[in-house]
């Protein structure tokens, strides 16, 4: 680990965003949420910039964005439960219904617990029409419970871009024929949700949540949104406008400098990648022949 902090450094942070409209938000949580369950577990700092959500043997807690959207960038600042965390998901994720309904779509951000001492584990998952299975897993280069980081996802017709601190660690392609598995026609909410899994999240199951810890707290804040926000029957911005920055060509690909980044983390950060994974699929899923790097 400390090898892979020592590479991080020199690491080219690249975005699409203009500085000018990378501001980050400063408007308070009632602003742009609403608590899911459990707002006795939901807290947040006197000047309502921070959020936190806990979780003890009782309960969980979420939250929701009041709107939805359909193409955009999305982001937020996280901090993670620190310590003995083993058994404890934090979810940040985009879903098209406020439940897992059978014909979701949806981007996950999973951020798998640990025992004291192991490394921080982000699964990232891609769900159409109700099923997943499109599972990535990746280390990180830096310990994402001493202080907070920024999680961020770029969706639009050619791409789904996973970012932590503005590198991209996944890429999603679409194809330019049907793609049956590139989630692009509904609208999503984001989500954040804290969460017992001790039957999957440490070690397949092996290391269960150790109650005495509790409660388990994560933090938020800075949540910026730069998106087509839906409005029924359809979103008054569509992307083949172009308009908007995350439609235009060069958010259809990751540039040069997001390659670089982006191979580093594929060299050293990937955990597992169901592309790879052929006991799982004998017969590869049809996305995985896409190449990120078009």
């Amino acid at each position: 680990m400390a090898n892979l902090l020592c590479i991080a450094v020199v690491l080219v942070v690249a975005s699409y965003l203009p500085v000018s409209q990378a501001a980050e938000s400063k408007s308070s949580f009632e602003d742009n949420f609403s608590i899911m369950w459990s707002e006795d577990h939901f807290k947040t700092s006197e000047n309502g910039q921070i959020w936190y959500l806990s979780l003890d043997k009782e309960t969980g807690c979420g939250f929701q964005t009041k709107q939805r959207y359909r193409f955009g960038w999305f982001s937020m600042k996280l901090k993670l439960v620190g310590g003995d965390s083993a058994g404890v998901v934090t979810a940040y994720y985009m879903c098209t219904e406020n439940g897992a309904g059978p014909e979701r779509d949806e981007l996950d951000f999973e951020f798998l617990g640990n025992r004291t001492g192991e490394p921080y584990l982000i699964q990232t998952n891609i769900y159409k029409n109700g099923t997943g299975g499109r599972e990535m897993r990746h280390m990180l280069w830096f310990d994402p419970t001493e202080d907070f980081h920024t999680y961020s996802i770029l969706w639009n017709n050619h791409q789904i871009v996973y970012f932590v601190d503005r590198v991209p660690v996944r890429v999603f392609k679409n194809t330019d024929y049907t793609n049956n598995f590139f989630p692009n026609e509904k609208p999503m909410y984001l989500f954040s949700s804290i969460w017992n899994a001790d039957d999957w999240a440490t070690r397949g199951g092996l290391e269960k949540t150790d109650w005495k810890k509790a409660p388990f707290v994560s933090s938020y804040k800075d949540f910026s949104v730069e998106a087509c926000q839906w409005e029924d029957p359809y979103p008054a911005c569509v992307s083949t406008t172009t308009t908007n920055w995350w439609d235009q060509y060069s958010a259809w690909h990751l540039s040069g400098d997001q390659k670089m980044d982006f191979a580093w983390v594929e060299r050293n950060l990937v955990i597992y990648d169901y592309c790879k994974d052929s006991k799982r699929y004998p017969t590869l899923p049809e996305e995985c022949s896409l190449s990120p790097w078009d």
